[in-house]
Order: structure tokens, then sequence, then C-alpha cells
């Protein structure tokens, strides 16, 4: 039992930061982040290997990256599959309605991923500004939070720019409420399908 415990850790954990590294890929595109940056670099150099070959079949939809998009969903898939048929519980995974479930919760899991991304960024941001605020990583930074912490520009009291803290409240209660019951939601129908 435990085996299979720390089997099924492993392959969220692993499947998860390969997913935050494609996403991290697909949004410093979109962002326009400077590609010289070494984290940019370090981001290609570590998912080019199944990102380039994927783009032959799958290509970009009005300069987006649509290859990097659709291969975080499908690890977000296969690591959804590999967990369950590791579960001790059965699963009908021959079901239209398992698999359903399954692209539906691999599509939140993206989408919950991209929020931790999203929070990630924006703490980074707020510690550099008070730590270090010429540190090298601010441009890429600020190109990744800039569009998300623009609405909330106006919350300055006293002079400090509170929108960090406002967009990551705002974050928190998307995780919170639409994503969890959306997520809770998939489950029920993958263990009606049994």
């Amino acid at each position: 039992m435990m085996l299979l415990e720390t089997l099924q850790f492993l392959i969220k954990t692993i499947s998860e930061l390969f997913v935050l590294v494609l996403l991290m890929r697909f949004y410093l595109q979109v962002a326009r982040a400077p590609f010289k940056h070494p984290l940019t670099q370090f981001v290609i150099a570590v998912s080019n290997f199944a990102v380039l070959p994927l783009r032959r079949w799958i290509p970009a939809w009005r300069s987006y990256d649509t290859a990097t998009m659709v291969l975080a969903w499908a690890v977000s898939l296969l690591a959804l599959v590999c967990i369950l048929l590791l579960n001790p519980l059965p699963y009908d995974l021959l079901h239209p309605q398992s698999w359903l479930a399954l692209t539906l919760l691999a599509v939140l899991d993206v989408f919950r991923l991209s929020l931790y991304l999203l929070m990630g960024a924006v703490f980074v941001l707020a510690i550099l500004s008070w730590v270090n605020p010429y540190n090298g990583l601010r441009p890429v930074l600020e190109a990744l939070t800039r569009p998300y912490l623009r609405p909330f520009q106006r919350a300055v009291i006293g002079g400090v720019d509170l929108s960090p803290l406002v967009l990551l409240l705002v974050i928190q209660v998307i995780l919170m409420l639409p994503v969890r019951m959306l997520e809770m939601s998939f489950l029920m129908q993958l263990k009606m399908a049994v």
C-alpha cells in the first residue's frame, strides 16, 4: 500500500513539474519575455525534446504555441490515468464517461497549475521588489505578471502597491471555489462510470 502511494506521489510530482515547465514555456512566449534570459533558455532546453517533434503535427495557432499546450494537457491526462490504474478502487477506464471526466480533469489540472505558476511569479516578483529590485529575473517576471496585475494597479495605499496581494487573493478564491467545485464534479462523474 505504501509503495503504491509513493509511486502515485512520484508520478504526480514529476508530471506536475514537467507541466509547469511546459506552461512556463508557453506563457513566456505569449508574454514575449526576453529570449536570451537564462530562465527562458533553461525552460526551452528542458522541454525541446518533447515539444519540437510534436510541432510537426500540431502547428501554431495565431502565433500561440499550441503544441506546448497540448503536450501539457496530454502529460496531465497520462498522469491521471496512471494514478487511477495504481488506485486500489476500481475505475472503468473503458467507459466513455470516464474518458470525458479524465479529459476535463486534465484541462482543469493545466488551468490549476497555470494559476500556481502565476502565484509563484507574483510572489517572487513582490519579494524581489523589496529585497533586490534590480535582479536579472525581474524583467521575465514582470513580462509574465504585467497583464494580470494591471487591473489591480489602483490598489495603492500610502505609496505601497497592493496589487500583488489583491491578485494573490483573487487567485486563491478561484482555486478554492470554481476550480475545486469543478474538480469534485468531474471526480463524481468518474466514480459514477464504475
